[in-house]
């Protein structure tokens, strides 16, 4: 956890394997959306409340607002604690990369098919939902923190490691439908790409700080070159990463 408190520590790998569906479903996030002509013509209805009035959004942040800031800054240090191997998720960039995506033309959804019919898919359909990513995630983490309150009686971000790790498995079970009919496995699925996108993306895009998931990995960078180093390296000794990012290249 990123907050220094004496709340026991969640390791990553023991989340990542709790939430075994998590790969699965976020596969699925990627997976094209089928044309209208071949979905079901059956109305899902997803009834999200009205925008809310513009806050001042906290600082570094594009589109978070404050609530929901500290709604991602709290998932992406719980997937991502600190420890031996990273930062925690806050201070690998992950809540910056989000909202960066969210403020852009993906976070809008210039690049979705948007004109319905919503219906019901199936997981290997993927996304089916009538919101952009942006609106998907601030009405989801609306209702997260309205689903935590009343569950454990406070926001996400104010919760134990462990209501934090049984909501989240919770979520990507399936388990949980947030207010007004979200499915929260849909909006799981989305963090958990997100997250990983964050994780390993090029530092450009605002995750990924001092290039650390590319040195954990021992992954080169935008370099093309590499071949010659898997043959130097072949014998099994480790490789010394030093990544080569794209403003490394500029």
């Amino acid at each position: 956890m990123a907050d220094g408190d004496s709340r026991p520590q969640v390791g990553r790998r023991e989340f990542l394997s709790g939430v075994g569906v998590a790969g699965a479903a976020a596969a699925a996030a990627l997976a094209p959306v089928v044309p209208a002509q071949a979905q079901v013509a059956q109305p899902q209805v997803v009834q999200v409340a009205a925008p809310a009035p513009a806050a001042k959004l906290p600082d570094g942040y594009m589109f978070l607002h404050p609530q929901e800031a500290q709604f991602v800054e709290a998932v992406v240090d719980h997937m991502v604690p600190k420890d031996e191997l990273t930062p925690s998720g806050t201070d690998m960039g992950l809540a910056t990369f989000i909202d960066r995506a969210l403020a852009g033309s993906w976070g809008k959804g210039d690049r979705l098919f948007m004109q319905g019919p919503w219906s019901k898919g199936t997981p290997n359909q993927g996304y089916q939902l009538p919101l952009a990513p942006a609106a998907l995630y601030r009405a989801a983490i609306e209702g997260s923190n309205l689903y935590c309150g009343k569950t454990f009686g406070r926001a996400f971000d104010k919760c134990t490691a462990e209501q934090k790790e049984t909501f989240l498995k919770d979520l990507a079970g399936g388990k949980i439908t947030l207010a007004g009919g979200l499915p929260g496995r849909d909006f799981f699925s989305l963090v958990y790409q997100n997250v990983m996108e964050g994780m390993f993306a090029d530092p450009i895009y605002g995750g990924n700080k001092d290039k650390i998931g590319w040195k954990m990995l021992g992954f080169p960078g935008v370099m093309a070159n590499n071949a010659e180093n898997v043959k130097q390296y072949s014998d099994g000794r480790r490789f010394p990463a030093n990544p080569v990012s794209i403003s490394d290249m500029s």
